[in-house]
């Protein structure tokens, strides 16, 4: 995927295993704090989009941000999870939240 000088480059290719990084900013932020600190799959990139961080705060959403589909597995989320230990949950998270694991 093509990217301009106002986007991130796409740092992360399908399969590649991230760790989502741990945070809790005192703005609006779009990573779900049950799966900060966890480790995933890349599964997809669904494309490059304005960071929604920044939008709602009206900025101009500038550096674009890689948005990648990953896998986690619902045994390392909830420990006590009783379903199937192969189960898995998708999650969309932008780069920025990412780190090679």
């Amino acid at each position: 995927m093509s990217t301009n000088a106002a986007s991130e480059p796409v740092r992360y290719a399908d399969g590649a295993v991230v760790r989502i990084r741990t945070g809790s900013p005192a703005h609006h932020f779009r990573t779900p704090a049950y799966i900060q600190g966890h480790t995933g799959t890349v599964a997809a990139l669904c494309g490059v989009y304005p960071n929604p961080e920044s939008l709602a705060h009206g900025g101009d959403g500038l550096p674009r941000q890689p948005l990648y589909r990953i896998e986690l597995r619902q045994t390392d989320l909830w420990p006590d999870y009783a379903g199937n230990p192969a189960d898995t949950l998708q999650v969309d998270v932008y780069q920025h939240w990412l780190e090679s694991a």
